[in-house]
């Protein structure tokens, strides 16, 4: 049987320029940290403000519960920040790279389809 041949680089050529295994890795976390539906709603909500807790749940119709575990998660992975004032937490973005994401990954599903 005859070898198709293409126009494309060596492998070599290609694995070179790909990231590492554990940075593989880690963006695979990150991509799994904001894919989940409930995480993905609370970096949206603050996206547009910096909201404590209650306020998030209010916001989204879920258990002040349910946030905390989801901000907790959030924190740890360095997607957002939080800012004490008196006994109240604040919440929001940790920088803007999640945001800019999002608002990418927004303009790809809403482009038309041909």
């Amino acid at each position: 049987m005859e070898e198709l041949i293409c126009n494309c680089p060596p492998p070599e050529q290609v694995r070179v320029h790909m990231p590492g295994d554990a940075d593989i890795a880690a963006l695979a976390e990150f991509f799994r940290m904001i894919g989940a539906d409930t995480r993905l709603k609370i970096l949206l909500a603050l996206d547009k403000s910096e909201l404590c807790a209650g306020a998030l749940a209010k916001t989204l119709n879920m258990t002040p519960s349910a946030v905390s575990n989801q901000l907790k998660a959030l924190k740890a992975a360095r997607l957002v920040t939080v800012r004490r004032e008196g006994k109240m937490l604040y919440y929001a973005l940790a920088d803007c790279h999640p945001r800019e994401i999002i608002h990418l990954a927004m303009s790809h599903v809403q482009e038309d389809v041909e």
